[in-house]
Parts: C-alpha cells; structure tokens; sequence
C-alpha cells in the first residue's frame, strides 16, 4: 500500500516538473521571439569567431614589428 502511494506522489511530481519545464519552455521562446535551438541550426552564431587566436596573431606581429611584448 505504501508502495502505491510512493508511486503516486513520484507521478504527481513528475508532472508537475514537466509542467514547469514547459512554462520555461514558453517563456524562453516569449524572450528569444523563437527558438534558441532554431537560431543556432540556422548560423545565428556562426560568424562568431575565437577573438583569442585574433589576438594572439595581433601580439605576434606587434613583436615582430618592434612593438611591447605585452
């Protein structure tokens, strides 16, 4: 009998986190205007280059040319 009643509350929190994680769901696409997932499948964030191999280039020929070594 305990058993079935674990069950039942473990059920009833089950649904709860799923109704939860839809709200977020919902109020993430409200935010974003659509889906984020969406956004990343179409390149939103390709062009988004690593600036730290940029800047390190940038320090190397900084030296090269004379320049602080910082």
């Amino acid at each position: 009998m305990a058993d079935s009643a674990a069950k039942k509350v473990a059920e009833q929190a089950e649904d709860r986190l799923e109704k939860v994680a839809e709200n977020v769901r919902e109020k993430f696409e409200g935010i974003t205007g659509r889906r984020f997932s969406d956004a990343v499948r179409d390149g939103r964030f390709a062009d988004q280059v690593d600036h730290g191999v940029d800047r390190g280039r940038a320090d190397v020929k900084r030296r090269e040319q004379g320049g602080s070594p910082d």
